[in-house]
């Protein structure tokens, strides 16, 4: 059930109200704890739901990644051959 924040136009308190999506907006301040009755308004206040994690937003909205190159493997005879051909790949 959503929280909705209204302010007393009166005396000017603001307060928080659990309604479901259906019911009718507050008119009155009608608190138990408020007797002034005077009349109310809905506010616009910040949310806090939040996307954390990955795969959201930030990502893409979950759209797979490419994956990362594989290094290419470590030459036999210890790499640094010259232009002329690897010995190693020759031996066979």
């Amino acid at each position: 059930m959503p929280i909705y924040e209204y302010q007393c136009e009166k005396c000017g308190e603001v307060f928080e109200v659990n309604r479901s999506l259906s019911a009718e907006p507050l008119t009155k301040h009608n608190q138990a704890d408020s007797s002034c009755k005077g009349k109310v308004k809905k506010l616009m206040s910040s949310n806090a739901f939040h996307l954390k994690g990955g795969g959201w937003y930030k990502d893409g909205y979950s759209t797979a990644k490419p994956a990362a190159a594989a290094p290419a493997p470590a030459c036999a005879s210890g790499g640094g051959c010259p232009s002329g051909g690897c010995p190693a790949a020759s031996s066979t």
